[in-house]
């Protein structure tokens, strides 16, 4: 698919070409040149692509529901510009829901699904440096420390965001500047081929950075910027490699032109074997990235892998959120439990089974069930 997508693109440049060959008034076709020219410029671009289709029924607010829907779709460009400096443009395909016209009803765009930019950075290599390895510097809408670490732990955000997303602390993205790298070099081959290649530092990891705050989706409404960082230890890379113990702060205000506080205090340890992967978190914090409120927080997430044969993995996750610990009786509890089978190398290509159920303390809300069958295909 990749050889396909470069042909494709290949073929769009040279179309455009010769277009502008004939706009010029010259009806030759390119020359050797050109096209040497084109195959330069489309040389080290890679493609990628991720997406989650999905059937889904149950029931949510009190209303039932069942549909087919496309949960989200991805194309990735990468091009290495110099041998330390490459880009990255990624799009997000998602569905827009119940935007608001002048008179307050649903917009004719309700429903429908849309492209935004959800990464779009320059990428920065550094040369090594005392215990950091690998270390790196995007600039743009670039990644934020901490969803992308968990996403490359917990495989299955085709099922849905995880724990800290889901109760809208914050998202993956945002516009400003990020550095990474990893502790101590490198895991050995080994336990990057029968585990994860995924932030591989054979002592951890770190990232840190500074950002607007309004995330990938939403415009700044303040001169604020907020600071994140995390940092990720592996204290016994040679007894027990898969134990990682995470800690991720950030401080700054939410999204709002009212710049109301916001903080987040999150302890994160996993553990990732080649047949079981466990995580525990505990969240506490003030606030949220939207700026929607002040309230003080906290919450846990407990999430299990188990692949108990090649191709097979049942999964299961328990969450706790306390929106508002001044208030009594408005927490909720999520039950998520599924069975994935792999078509291919494990957690790309995939079909996913899962229920998910949310219980709501907060009187005369309606719980919320739903079942859910998902394809995620990648390549």
């Amino acid at each position: 698919m990749k050889t396909i997508f470069s042909l494709f693109f290949g073929l769009f440049f040279f179309i455009l070409l010769s277009g502008s060959s004939i706009a010029s008034g010259s009806e030759d076709p390119p020359s050797q040149k050109t096209i040497e020219q084109v195959a330069a410029a489309m040389q080290g671009i890679k493609f990628e692509s991720l997406m989650y289709l999905s059937y889904q029924d149950g029931e949510s607010g009190g209303a039932d529901f069942s549909k087919f829907t496309l949960k989200r779709g991805y194309l990735t460009l990468k091009k290495e510009i110099l041998p330390w400096l490459s880009t990255r443009l990624t799009t997000d395909l998602f569905q827009v829901s119940d935007p608001k016209n002048a008179a307050g009803k649903a917009g004719n765009d309700d429903g429908s699904y849309e492209l935004r930019i959800k990464y779009l950075y320059g990428l920065f290599k550094l040369p090594d440096r005392f215990f950091l390895t690998e270390p790196a510097v995007e600039v743009g809408m670039a990644h934020m420390p901490w969803i992308d670490f968990e996403e490359h732990i917990n495989y299955f955000r085709m099922q849905d965001t995880v724990f800290i997303e889901r109760n809208g602390i914050f998202n993956s993205a945002d516009a400003g500047i990020t550095f990474n790298a990893l502790l101590g070099g490198s895991m050995e081959d080994g336990y990057q081929r029968s585990v994860s290649r995924n932030y591989p530092g054979r002592y951890g990891s770190v990232a840190f950075g500074i950002y607007n705050g309004g995330g990938y989706h939403a415009s700044e409404k303040n001169e604020n910027k907020v600071i994140e960082g995390r940092l990720t230890v592996r204290p016994l890379p040679d007894i027990l490699p898969g134990l990682q113990l995470s800690y991720f702060g950030l401080a700054g205000k939410g999204n709002s032109d009212t710049e109301p506080d916001w903080s987040v205090n999150l302890g994160f340890v996993s553990y990732e074997t080649p047949y079981l992967t466990l995580t525990g978190t505990y969240y506490s914090g003030t606030g949220s990235q939207s700026g929607g409120d002040e309230n003080d927080k906290d919450g846990n997430s407990l999430f299990v892998e188990i692949k108990p044969v090649n191709k097979l993995s049942l999964i299961g996750r328990y969450d706790h959120f306390d929106p508002n610990t001044g208030v009594e009786n408005d927490e909720n509890d999520r039950y998520i439990a599924g069975m994935a089978y792999m078509l291919g190398k494990p957690h790309k290509n995939m079909v996913l089974l899962d229920y998910d159920f949310v219980s709501y303390e907060e009187d005369g809300k309606a719980d919320d069930k739903r079942i859910q069958l998902t394809l995620q295909l990648s390549f």
